[in-house]
């Protein structure tokens, strides 16, 4: 099963509560709602293991995905373009990364 890892930091003028609030009120529960999606969870990054160095990232979203082509058909309605523009208010450079598991 594919998993979708998103790193991103947020702009430089969005507030980090207001991100969690509406990850938490709108984000989450409309992709945990999809058909193509098992799992979502967001991350609160906090300093790399063993250092009092940050992460080069803010936040990590874990998406498992249970159809990546049933994934792009249901960010393609426009419910989720609506949420894909929000989060897109929020994220600088998003990175989206699909994983597969081996082990």
């Amino acid at each position: 099963m594919p998993t979708l890892i998103v790193l991103f930091n947020l702009k430089k003028d969005a507030s980090p509560a207001d991100y969690e609030q509406w990850a938490q009120t709108t984000d989450v529960p409309t992709v945990k709602g999809l058909k193509s999606v098992d799992d979502f969870k967001v991350f609160r990054m906090g300093n790399i293991l063993g250092t009092e160095m940050a992460s080069p990232y803010q936040y990590c979203e874990i998406i498992e995905v249970n159809d990546m082509n049933g994934l792009f058909t249901d960010i393609s309605t426009e419910a989720m373009q609506h949420v894909a523009a929000e989060f897109q208010a929020f994220a600088d450079n998003p990175v989206f990364i699909v994983a597969e598991p081996f082990a």
